[in-house]
């Protein structure tokens, strides 16, 4: 069963369950209420009657026909004769179920003769000569009318006084059930349509997408994703155009990483297969030592430009924790000191005396600070590396006294394979953004704003200056900013 079929069931079967269980409900209330209403009008009649003059000890006192002439007898008889007025026909009858008096003629239903027809309604005048009253359930009569039938006890006494009344109210509820069957049969098919046009309306552009979909997948990017709607799907619309756009980007980014990738590489072979042939052609031994040792620091070169690349390609986890961020920010300036010494560059460092709390995995603090610090040094002789705390944040800044960022480039520094240099393959100040990212952070090419250093010393020239953001901790109440 497809999602349209599915659609249309549901709300169809739904609408459906429901008008006829809304239906059945408001038959059952207006029926209760209709018959309550008669019952309760019968029962006044039958009362009434009563009341104004239908005596039950006089009525007991005729035994014989022949006590039908007289005047006494006369009067009960046409009471009950003028309630036909209100109701069909009207009895008083004794316990025993024998006729004393009706509406009708008395030689056509002499006294004493029995009403067997009050067999069947046992339950309803138990309660009647209990209670003084009862009213019997629905019948349907020779003529295919409904009747009800009204029983009022006399004075407390053995008469009893019966009425026989239509039950109208069946009626119109036989019309109100038809048309609540038609209703919910309308509703029904209303139902159907309308789920036929609903799920049309949604599969279909489910539909396209799903072509889409898998035209991107078989590569056929060049088409754009048509914008569908300003609901739900077209929100799935955009948000596949936009991954569609991402692809393109994404695969452009790798056309670029492999040029990138075989241009870097091209150029330290050539060096090796030069100076590997050298070093074959020499007989000088120191020549050759020369030689051997430029070989080894071109492999070097292509092991720094392979693991830049792979690190760029490969999936980051960050491990974050808190902890002291001054600990790897000193594994980081170790690891390039000597080498800034021998290189005769200059590294200022200034780093508070009171722990620096952030949250981050250590070995992504020394790798973006390493980094920040090598691109330094290959742009200027004199690096500055500072930290401290401002606003809930662990700021790292790296400037350096170098020529710093080109102005066509400061909007484009953190996109991989951007750089000024004719060297590498710009893709640091790219894997510290990520690395950043991954930990919660994020890395800013500084303009003057931000927060502010609070270490008086400054370096001389325009240079650059980058700085590392790392979240707080949550747990432990912030040193006071400086």
């Amino acid at each position: 069963m497809n999602l349209r079929q599915q659609y249309i069931l549901s709300l169809g079967g739904f609408t459906i369950i429901l008008t006829l269980a809304l239906g059945w409900m408001s038959w059952a209330l207006t029926a209760g209420a209709l018959e309550d209403q008669m019952d309760e009008k019968l029962l006044w009649v039958a009362g009434s009657a009563a009341e104004v003059g239908l005596e039950g000890r006089t009525l007991l006192g005729f035994t014989q026909p022949a006590d039908s002439v007289e005047v006494l007898f006369s009067s009960q008889q046409a009471r009950l004769e003028r309630m036909q007025r209100y109701v069909d026909e009207a009895w008083v009858f004794r316990r025993d179920n024998t006729v004393i008096a009706s509406s009708t003629s008395p030689t056509a239903l002499p006294i004493g003769t029995p009403l067997r027809w009050l067999d069947a309604y046992g339950p309803e005048l138990d309660r009647a000569w209990s209670e003084g009253e009862a009213v019997t359930p629905p019948f349907t009569g020779e003529d295919g009318r409904f009747y009800k039938y009204a029983f009022h006890r006399l004075e407390d006494t053995d008469a009893m006084l019966v009425v026989l009344a239509p039950a109208d109210f069946l009626s119109p509820l036989a019309r109100f059930q038809q048309t609540l069957a038609l209703g919910a049969l309308v509703s029904a098919l209303l139902a159907t349509i309308l789920a036929i046009l609903l799920a049309t309306n949604i599969v279909r552009p489910l539909e396209r997408l799903s072509k889409v979909a898998l035209r991107i997948q078989r590569g056929r990017w060049d088409q754009p994703v048509e914008v569908e709607r300003g609901d739900e799907v077209g929100r799935l619309s955009r948000a596949m155009e936009r991954m569609r756009k991402a692809l393109i980007q994404r695969d452009e980014q790798l056309r670029l990483m492999l040029a990138q990738v075989a241009h870097e590489i091209r150029n330290p072979l050539g060096g090796l297969e030069l100076f590997a042939s050298a070093a074959m052609d020499t007989e000088d031994r120191d020549e050759r030592r020369r030689l051997l040792s430029r070989v080894r620091s071109e492999i070097q070169g292509l092991n720094v430009i392979i693991n830049d690349f792979l690190s760029f390609a490969r999936p980051l986890h960050a491990e974050s924790r808190l902890h002291d961020l001054r600990e790897p920010i000193g594994d980081a300036v170790e690891m390039v000191r000597l080498g800034f010494q021998q290189n005769g560059e200059s590294l200022e460092l200034h780093l508070p005396e009171d722990p620096l709390m952030g949250r981050a995995d250590p070995d992504h603090v020394k790798r973006v600070v390493l980094n920040l610090l090598q691109n330094a040094a290959h742009a200027g002789s004199a690096i500055r590396l500072a930290a401290w705390w401002y606003r809930g944040e662990v700021v790292v800044a790296v400037a350096d006294d170098g020529p710093g960022v080109p102005t066509d480039l400061k909007e484009r520094i953190f996109e991989p394979f951007v750089t000024d240099k004719e060297q590498g393959a710009g893709l640091g100040l790219a894997i510290v953004q990520r690395l950043m990212e991954v930990n919660g952070g994020r890395v800013e090419l500084a303009n003057g704003s931000g927060a502010p250093d609070p270490w008086p010393s400054r370096l001389d020239g325009a240079g650059a200056e980058f700085r590392l953001y790392f979240s707080g901790s949550d747990d432990l109440p912030p040193p006071p900013d400086p």
